[in-house]
């Protein structure tokens, strides 16, 4: 399924499936500048390939790799359309590791990117780099239309789930880093134009300052994960169920535990 929303020179492609309406999840593409931003997920290849011949965008910017925002890569690589991506989107693509079920599950299989690639380089819009979500994660900049795409990097103020590989110490540097570009106008990957982008970003940043320090302060004193990940964030609800911890609480404090151990001593 895809809806359509409009903001002037901005469109929003809204892409659902059945199974991911079910479990609460869309996601969104973005065509701006006669460029598109990030290409979907698996479930709705069809879409995507009919999006693709009757806008024939001038390039694809891919914000990350994940399978929700460049499922469709090699699709769009086969049709020809340049790639804008980073050298660290591109190795994930071609690697395609293999998926969690309940990821199969709600966005498909990605084919994995075999396809040449044709790079390309936009004037008007800029990849940046914003890691801690992944490793790859970079926001596409309008510094001309103060318009931030941020992909997956706010989702929300307070997310509390966390997927095994996220850094929420690296995530909240790049949140502020995003803040700092003073957006007008901020359109997420799974919420759409996001109110009063620089407010959002920095309340973000400042939680996850917050709950990473509630964090430390419980490993300072010797407590379990379990207890500290119930104690700061909460019990763990369904999804962390549904993903087998894949995306949970636990992940969260487990994360911040691994980046102390990654300081340097004082001694």
């Amino acid at each position: 399924m895809l809806r359509t929303e409009n903001f002037g020179d901005v469109t929003r492609l809204v892409m659902s499936t059945r199974v991911s309406r079910a479990v609460g999840y869309t996601v969104s593409v973005y065509l701006v500048r006669g460029m598109l931003v990030d290409l979907g997920f698996p479930a709705v290849e069809q879409e995507i390939m009919t999006l693709l011949a009757q806008v024939r965008p001038a390039g694809v910017l891919l914000t990350h790799y994940h399978e929700d925002h460049g499922g469709n890569a090699e699709l769009a690589a086969r049709a020809g359309l340049p790639l804008a991506l980073s050298d660290a989107t591109l190795a994930h693509l071609r690697a395609a590791a293999p998926l969690a079920l309940y990821r199969r599950l709600i966005w498909g299989t990605p084919r994995r990117l075999v396809s040449p690639i044709t790079r390309f380089g936009s004037d008007a819009l800029r990849l940046v780099p914003t890691p801690g979500h992944s490793d790859d994660h970079h926001v596409v900049w309008d510094a001309e239309r103060e318009t931030l795409f941020s992909g997956d990097l706010f989702l929300g103020v307070k997310v509390r789930l966390a997927h095994p590989s996220e850094k929420p110490r690296q995530l909240a540097r790049s949140v502020r880093a995003a803040a700092a570009l003073r957006p007008a106008r901020m359109f997420d990957a799974h919420r759409g134009l996001v109110a009063h982008p620089v407010d959002a970003l920095a309340a973000k940043a400042n939680w996850l300052d917050e709950t990473i320090g509630a964090i430390e302060r419980g490993i300072a004193r010797g407590w379990p994960d379990r207890v500290i990940a119930r104690t700061v964030l909460g019990q763990e609800d369904a999804t962390a169920y549904m993903s087998r911890g894949a995306m949970s609480k636990g992940n969260f404090v487990r994360a911040v535990r691994r980046s102390l151990d990654c300081q340097p001593s004082s001694a």
